[in-house]
């Protein structure tokens, strides 16, 4: 008979390998249930890290190939070799799993391998590959079970010309015309790969903006930059069909002509992953969406049974769900749980990067919040120049009468790592002037930050 535990977690991705760690750090005796032979989740595996990865490589060969003579730099013979950028990637993705297996051993954290399915508020079956089922107990168990890519109506995915962010990670070949179905961070990051190594890809978008739910005036900056890289937009386009024919693919648009390409990448958002957990057996509440419902402590509707990550309602974001994991962890050992969901970044990989976090200007108006806005070209930063990077802006946001900070947006390079600052500023409750005042390092990229904060009250000094 299987030992019993203090938590068992199902799902071993962002936040549900966190979660296993951090409560085995605090002294519960912890499992972590995971089908898939590596940890990681979806993130690791087959999502954020590949997709970064590959990133990188196109951004490298691009920049050699379009970039280098602006700094003085010749190069002959510039090419790439795809299956050493495939080695790259998965060789990235392999060393990290591993780590995480080595976490699980040095922290004390039971690994537990099959698929997972809900008995009892405190009993867990497990089937492994070979059809074998143990029955797990524990005094709570936590589900993270993740997401999995959207579907669409009229579209055939055969798992390799058309296909979702999984098979673009792992293209044998270059697509010589790539058709994007969703212009949204997943979309875009993966067309913006093939796009670098040569590939025509249109972007087909059922809104009427690239990018929906982040602050819209970036975000149609940010268009601009992609199409003078070669990126093509069809805004307010709905895709009736998509199949396979014998030269390629054919996509099929309302009241448009159709379209004819090599491969058809459907990014149009993830689902919560909560089919076969045995929930609505246990009264576990969902809501329209198949979504897990969890209160401020992240306990679902039955005691003992706790969610958290992508199959919860929220930003679909590993760190999102890694917070959760933290947060859970301290609740059950210590009694708190606190995850601020208003200083949670989002960061789209392109180049230039964009990255946001808090409220966008439209929520703001949309919400009759009075504010005061700040913003600074890179194109005036010194070490934008350097770099070559000038593209962009960063735009932060405060409260008119308490200048507290609501949100920053950054269109331009390394927003990623820029937004940081801001997290840290709001969770502390900062303001503008706090900002404006902290002493930046000259010359960096995050002095554009300062001169945005000095700009909220019309004072920045380079600009």
């Amino acid at each position: 008979m299987p030992e019993s535990f203090d938590l068992l977690v199902i799902g071993g991705g962002p936040g549900g390998y966190v979660a296993a760690i951090r409560a085995a750090q605090l002294g519960l005796r912890t499992a972590c249930v995971e089908e898939a032979e590596l940890l990681g989740g979806t993130c690791l595996r087959v999502g954020c890290i590949p997709s970064k990865a590959l990133l990188e490589s196109s951004e490298v060969y691009h920049r050699t190939l379009h970039g280098l003579q602006t700094f003085g730099v010749h190069a002959r013979e510039v090419g790439f070799d795809l299956a050493a950028i495939h080695k790259r990637k998965n060789a990235i993705v392999r060393q990290l799993t591993r780590g995480i297996a080595g976490l699980f051993q040095k922290n004390g954290v039971q690994r537990v391998r099959g698929t997972a399915r809900l008995l009892a508020p405190d009993q867990v079956a497990v089937r492994s590959a070979e059809g074998e089922e143990t029955i797990w107990t524990a005094r709570h168990v936590a589900i993270a079970t993740g997401s999995v890519p959207a579907t669409l109506p009229g579209v055939e995915m055969d798992g390799d010309r058309i296909g979702t962010s999984t098979q673009a990670l792992a293209y044998p070949e270059v697509p010589g015309r790539l058709v994007v179905i969703g212009a949204g961070v997943i979309g875009l990051e993966l067309g913006t790969v093939w796009s670098r190594l040569g590939s025509k890809v249109v972007f087909l978008e059922y809104a009427d903006r690239i990018l929906p739910g982040m602050d819209s005036e970036i975000c149609r900056k940010a268009r601009r930059l992609y199409e003078r890289q070669g990126l093509e937009f069809r805004l307010g386009t709905r895709v009736e069909s998509a199949r396979v024919v014998e030269e390629g693919c054919v996509v099929e648009v309302q009241g448009a002509p159709a379209l004819a390409c090599d491969r058809v990448l459907l990014a149009t958002g993830r689902r919560a992953r909560t089919e076969g957990l045995g929930l609505e057996e246990l009264g576990v509440r969902t809501d329209e969406r198949g979504r897990i419902q969890v209160d401020q402590n992240l306990a679902t509707s039955v005691p003992g049974v706790f969610a958290l990550g992508d199959c919860t309602p929220g930003p679909m974001l590993a760190h999102k769900a890694s917070e959760e994991g933290m947060a859970l962890a301290e609740f059950l050992a210590r009694g708190h749980c606190h995850v601020n969901y208003e200083a949670i970044p989002g960061i789209v990989y392109t180049d230039p990067e964009l990255a946001s976090i808090g409220r966008t200007e439209d929520e703001l108006k949309e919400q009759g919040v009075a504010y005061r806005k700040g913003e600074f070209p890179f194109s005036a930063n010194g070490r934008a120049k350097a770099l070559s990077s000038t593209d962009g802006l960063v735009k932060l946001l405060a409260d008119e009468e308490t200048d507290r900070l609501l949100g920053a947006h950054i269109l331009g390079p390394r927003a990623g790592d820029l937004i940081a600052e801001v997290a840290v500023a709001m969770e502390f409750g900062a303001t503008s002037e706090d900002l404006a005042r902290s002493c930046h390092a000259h010359p960096t990229l995050s002095e554009a930050l300062k001169e945005a904060a000095l700009a909220v009250t019309g004072s920045p000094i380079h600009f």
